[in-house]
């Protein structure tokens, strides 16, 4: 895979591939609405798009969205003025990039955006079923708000149980050597099956 280009994408062409590309990983349709007042950042290698994801830092946020109002009411997380949080939300990595290395990249620079957003909570969201994604949060020590069905509104789309989180920036980056070692885990994975499909080869 050639170098990795990191692009902000905002023209309305870029923005309907981009929520093309989510929809395909995640089979979600996320609103054009929502997308068009977010940064979206686009990871490219030699021109092609092979990841991105979704900074949005203002109201409203789709994670909370989904909560019900009983633990709204009931959880003091909610007192926090919501300009202090941010989301991610649209992340997806293309199973193209296989090296650890550049899966480490793409993390580093989604951590330095939220870093750089300068808001004190980050908000995190992801369907129950999806194992992956639950291992990534646990890297940043999450508080957990909901797990459970959605609340949802007409017209609104997601997965049939959510699980909601918060952390704060600093976290994120405090836990920087979580991330390190999950990418040593990685490449000694990797590294193991070459050679395991050598040893297959060769026999």
């Amino acid at each position: 895979m050639g170098k990795l280009e990191f692009i902000t994408m905002s023209k309305m062409n870029d923005i309907n591939l981009f929520l093309e590309k989510v929809e395909n990983y995640t089979g979600i349709r996320l609103p054009i609405s929502y997308a068009t007042n977010s940064k979206i950042v686009g990871v490219f290698s030699q021109e092609k798009l092979i990841a991105g994801y979704m900074l949005v830092t203002r109201p409203s946020f789709r994670s909370l969205m989904f909560v019900p109002d009983q633990i709204k009411e009931n959880n003091s997380f909610f007192e926090n003025d919501s300009y202090e949080m941010m989301e991610v939300n649209g992340l997806w990595i293309s199973p193209a990039v296989k090296s650890p290395k550049d899966q480490f990249r793409i993390w580093m620079k989604l951590i330095r955006d939220v870093f750089l957003a300068k808001k004190k909570f980050l908000l995190l969201m992801s369907d129950v079923r999806n194992k992956n994604i639950e291992y990534i949060h646990s890297l940043t020590n999450p508080e957990y708000i909901y797990e459970g069905a959605p609340q949802l509104m007409a017209g609104e789309d997601t997965h049939k149980q959510v699980r909601v989180a918060y952390t704060t920036r600093w976290r994120a980056i405090l836990n920087l050597p979580k991330y390190w070692m999950e990418l040593k885990s990685r490449e000694a994975r990797v590294s193991e099956l070459l050679k395991k499909r050598l040893y297959a080869q060769s026999a």
